[in-house]
């Protein structure tokens, strides 16, 4: 494996509280946490064993400049706290350097918070079978990967690894944290979604949808924590080759996805391993992202 990869962070100076698809989660103390973005990837729900050159490095870099950029908006979960101070192991701490967050410790909310610009996915499947998406009914006669009039709000619950997100309504979002809180998270959700958006286009990239999370602070502030606005938490298309009527290549795993369904793998675990040159060319889309956005 290469020097510029990590698969697990793989710290014992803290204890670990959580491992992810793509993030390792470690205690600090009663008010940080340690965040490591690994570079794992998951595709169809199954964790890869071959990782992305340097993709945990780019997807911090990408979501640190997006929470300053949009800091005005709303608090965030980045902390004062040093790294050094945080991390008393010096190998530790050097080895997991460039793709470290120490964050705030917040209550997350059981939601993840969708924003949709254009039609693609599983809300232009949700607009053939029904002319609405996620229960908002749509104008007629819109067609594959369009924009939509205006971004919607379509939220999911959050489900744990190897299990799927199911969409939800507001309605039911309102059910499960509280009518306030449900509208201030929508209200936020497509306001920095617009503003990025319109941001990004200016750099030559299309935001068609992105996931937001949000956590509450001892106070009940809402403030957005995970990552914000990356390769995996969007969809991201290249202004100069889009067109509406086809899916547009994506900033992303897309790649990936590609190669394995030419595979004889029945998308369960374990997953094959992927040959270095599909990893090279996924950790350059990434890069290009991060190089697009933030030069």
């Amino acid at each position: 494996m290469s020097i510029n990869t990590l698969l697990h962070a793989n710290i014992t100076s803290l204890p670990l509280l959580h491992s992810g698809k793509v993030r390792d989660m470690y205690e600090i103390d009663d008010k940080h946490l340690l965040i490591v973005t690994t570079d794992r990837l998951s595709a169809f729900d199954v964790i890869l064993p071959t990782p992305v050159p340097q993709k945990g490095e780019i997807l911090n870099q990408v979501s640190d400049f997006w929470f300053h950029k949009l800091g005005h908006i709303i608090p965030n979960q980045m902390s004062d706290l040093s790294l050094d101070n945080a991390m008393s192991n010096a190998e530790e701490r050097e080895r997991v350097r460039s793709r470290a967050l120490v964050v705030k410790r917040l209550k997350p909310l059981p939601i993840e918070a969708i924003v949709r610009g254009y039609l693609i996915g599983s809300g232009w499947k949700d607009y053939q079978k029904s002319g609405a998406v996620c229960s908002i009914p749509l104008p007629d006669g819109l067609g594959l990967a369009d924009q939509l009039p205006e971004p919607i709000f379509t939220p999911s619950t959050k489900a744990a690894v190897g299990e799927h997100d199911e969409n939800i309504n507001f309605e039911r979002m309102c059910d499960t944290i509280g009518t306030d809180l449900a509208t201030q998270v929508r209200d936020v959700s497509l306001q920095l979604y617009k503003e990025a958006a319109a941001y990004a286009l200016r750099k030559g990239i299309i935001i068609a949808d992105t996931k937001f999370e949000f956590g509450l602070d001892d106070n009940g502030t809402l403030t957005l924590i995970d990552e914000v606005l990356t390769p995996d938490s969007s969809r991201f298309w290249d202004v100069s080759t889009y067109q509406p009527g086809i899916s547009p290549p994506s900033f992303d795993k897309q790649i990936i996805r590609d190669w394995l369904e030419t595979q004889d793998w029945n998308k369960q675990e374990p997953a094959p391993e992927v040959d270095a040159d599909i990893m090279q060319k996924t950790a350059d889309k990434y890069r290009e992202a991060l190089i697009r956005l933030t030069q």
